[in-house]
């Protein structure tokens, strides 16, 4: 059996977890080929931030195909966002959705509940009816921009027991933008989004939370600025945890190119602020790496820059990208990556890991083909990319999920 086992990061983990390893390894004879000291065996990742598209919009992925994709990551568990049709508001709307999970999910999927009805941004979902169905509530896709309905969501939340997730951006200073207003854009006379279009709401809703009381997560920021207000809220003791994702601690602006494929929202940032995240990632501001796995159809995505919809598709990379750019640079170790990457969201938002587990052999190197993805989506920047690291196997619940051939 592998002989490099990580599962002792696991708080209050022995070696029972180890045993069950063993013990599912062993029970197949096709997977006698991991009994190689070169082989990592790793608790199996969770991303709290993806998109599956299923109900309403299925021609961009399924659960099936988003949760395949998830397992040929190294993934055992995922939520789900709510901005589908319909949209989770209501029980009846969100059991379309569970029934589906039931149904196709290869992995724990766990939905998010919308913080508003329809996503609109001015009357709260029937929070009490679904909150025993949903891993945490969130308008993910749009910003809440009322100051009044987060107050109020964020205190609805808090007597139930959940946590706001919230996508941070104020749509006023948006101005048509589709890029970060930085050097790219200049020179190529691209409308810019400013960073305060997205540090701007975090501020707002830290003080929120000051008021509150409710536990708070941030998705995916990514520009110096938001780094230092989570930190200071978090150097204050506020309830506050949030997220990056690969894209943005490995590419900049300065490497847009006139392609669909780079583009998602937020956008790439300056460098600088690209330097920022990675200090957030190393000094614990940042508390985990998640996909942001947005898939759209090709067609969706060919109209360059401008055109194009927001989103790339990242589960089938994410943890070669970041073992790449990351570790074997000397940045991070190998235990901070797996704590950003299984710990700290599982520990955050209740996800329990069980005797989920992944296997990887980090030496060997491959080169990114979006057409070999099991995601309906292929857009991605890191396409012909040479990353180290192929997962190998992939186990949920006691069940192979994925495996290498």
């Amino acid at each position: 059996m592998a002989n490099k086992l990580l599962a002792n990061l696991i708080s209050g983990a022995d070696k029972g977890f180890e045993n069950s390893v063993a013990a599912t390894l062993l029970s197949d004879i096709s997977f006698s080929r991991f009994n190689s000291s070169k082989y990592f065996i790793f608790p199996g990742f969770c991303d709290v931030h993806v998109h599956f598209r299923e109900p309403g919009f299925s021609y961009k992925e399924t659960i099936k195909s988003g949760s395949a994709a998830a397992a040929a990551g190294g993934y055992t568990a995922v939520c789900t966002m709510p901005n589908l049709n319909p949209v989770p508001d209501s029980a009846e709307h969100l059991k379309i959705q569970t029934d589906l999970i039931k149904q196709n999910a290869l992995i724990n999927v766990l939905p998010y509940g919308s913080i508003t009805v329809g996503q609109l941004g001015s009357e709260l979902s029937d929070m009490e009816k679904i909150e025993d169905s949903v891993c945490a509530f969130s308008d993910d896709g749009r910003g809440v921009q009322q100051a009044d309905v987060m107050t109020a969501a964020m205190l609805k939340a808090k007597s139930l027991g959940k946590i706001i997730v919230a996508h941070c951006e104020d749509n006023s200073l948006l101005h048509g933008g589709y890029i970060h207003d930085g050097i790219y854009a200049k020179e190529h006379n691209h409308k810019g989004i400013c960073s305060e279009s997205e540090w701007g709401p975090i501020q707002r809703d830290l003080d929120l939370v000051r008021k509150t009381g409710c536990a708070y997560h941030i998705c995916h920021i990514s520009t110096k600025e938001s780094v230092e207000l989570i930190r200071k809220a978090k150097s204050e003791g506020l309830n506050v945890t949030c997220e990056t994702a690969p894209h943005y601690l490995v590419l900049c602006d300065e490497d847009l190119k006139e392609d669909g494929r780079f583009k998602m929202n937020p956008p790439l940032r300056s460098r600088k602020d690209m330097e920022a995240l990675i200090e957030g990632i190393k000094d614990g501001t940042i508390d985990m790496i998640a996909t942001d796995h947005a898939p759209h159809s090709a067609e969706e995505k060919s109209r360059g820059l401008e055109s194009s919809a927001f989103g790339i598709v990242g589960l089938e990379t994410a943890f070669p990208v970041m073992y790449t750019y990351l570790v074997k640079t000397g940045i991070i170790t190998l235990e901070k990556l797996i704590e950003l990457m299984c710990i700290n969201p599982r520990r955050r938002f209740g996800i329990p890991l069980g005797t989920d587990f992944t296997v990887w052999d980090l030496e060997e190197k491959w080169t990114v083909d979006p057409d070999r993805f099991l995601s309906m989506g292929r857009a991605t920047p890191f396409k012909d990319y040479e990353l180290d690291g192929k997962c190998h196997l992939t186990v949920y619940d006691g069940k192979k999920v994925f495996m290498e051939e």
